[in-house]
């Protein structure tokens, strides 16, 4: 989000626009926490996670009221426009602001689930992926020299895109998502048939939506009596300097976002389909499901 923050910046300023951030998002707004941004707020961010504005859940913003004073707070400065970076629930507000007070918004989408349709990568997934995959890597090392079964839990509480990517780069035997119903006797017997060819370790990677590790772990010992393991990532993917892929995603789409916003457009979300740089309406974006890839599902069963 730090790149994407500097895109949107440094573009802005190109075009000769001035520039205000807003501590914690749209209850930052809220509160009149916005500052002034210059080409040196945003200099030697590029490689740091998180964001400098910080961020913050806003229940008084969910409120017709509470958006009102938000936008009386944005007029009252100024503010000509508003470049939203975020997932689902950011959007959200954003199409809210541009629906009912008609304000100026635009977006950029941030979300290391990868949930958000209208663009085939959201900002932080690639980062996300490569931690797990990072972790798992390491797991692997202590499963073989021990001959166990690790079941590891990435994030995703209403998908499996971080668990079927990592799954597939790290080599696991399976992978359980929400979205495909899983079957715990066929993933043992599989586990029992690889044993019986002289395999003495395994990885099984779970979206949290899907399951807990522990829970699964427990089932896979119980079916088998292989010594199994669980192992949670947790808040560790939100973390870290992200990937060079990242970088540049945010970079292109933060400037994207600035520049259609600065040329008159409203109400759209900037994305990446293929090697393009898009934008779609917001309403779009929310209103439409991104589905998971089976072949990648195919992947997993056909490599283990």
């Amino acid at each position: 989000m730090n790149a994407a923050l500097r895109a949107v910046v440094r573009a802005s300023l190109k075009r000769g626009a001035e520039v205000i951030g807003f501590d914690h998002g749209y209850e930052g707004i809220i509160n009149n926490e916005g500052r002034p941004l210059t080409s040196t707020s945003v200099g030697g961010i590029i490689d740091r996670g998180g964001t400098i504005l910080r961020t913050a859940r806003s229940k008084r913003f969910m409120t017709l009221e509470g958006r009102q004073t938000a936008v009386e707070n944005l007029h009252a400065i100024g503010c000509e426009g508003l470049v939203v970076i975020g997932g689902d629930g950011s959007l959200t507000g954003a199409l809210k602001l541009h629906e009912e007070f008609d304000f100026p918004v635009t977006g950029v989408p941030g979300s290391i689930d990868n949930d958000i349709a209208g663009t085939d990568f959201s900002i932080g997934f690639d980062t996300a992926v490569n931690t797990a995959v990072e972790a798992i890597d390491r797991v692997r090392d202590t499963a073989y020299s021990h001959e166990r079964v690790f079941v590891i839990e990435v994030m995703g509480r209403r998908n499996g895109f971080i668990a079927l990517e990592a799954g597939i780069a790290g080599g696991a035997e399976a992978v359980i998502i929400p979205e495909e119903e899983h079957n715990m006797k066929l993933i043992c017997e599989s586990l029992r048939e690889a044993s019986q060819k002289g395999k003495r370790s395994s990885i099984i990677i779970v979206a949290e939506g899907a399951g807990k590790a522990q829970d699964i772990s427990d089932d896979i010992h119980a079916q088998t009596g292989f010594e199994t393991r669980a192992v949670v990532l947790g808040h560790m993917q939100r973390g870290g300097s992200p990937t060079q892929a990242d970088r540049v995603l945010a970079l292109r789409l933060g400037a994207m976002a600035a520049n259609r916003l600065l040329s008159g457009y409203r109400g759209e979300m900037a994305g990446v389909e293929g090697t393009n740089v898009v934008n779609h309406p917001i309403s779009y974006v929310l209103s439409t499901e991104r589905e998971i890839d089976r072949e990648r599902l195919w992947l997993v069963s056909a490599m283990s």
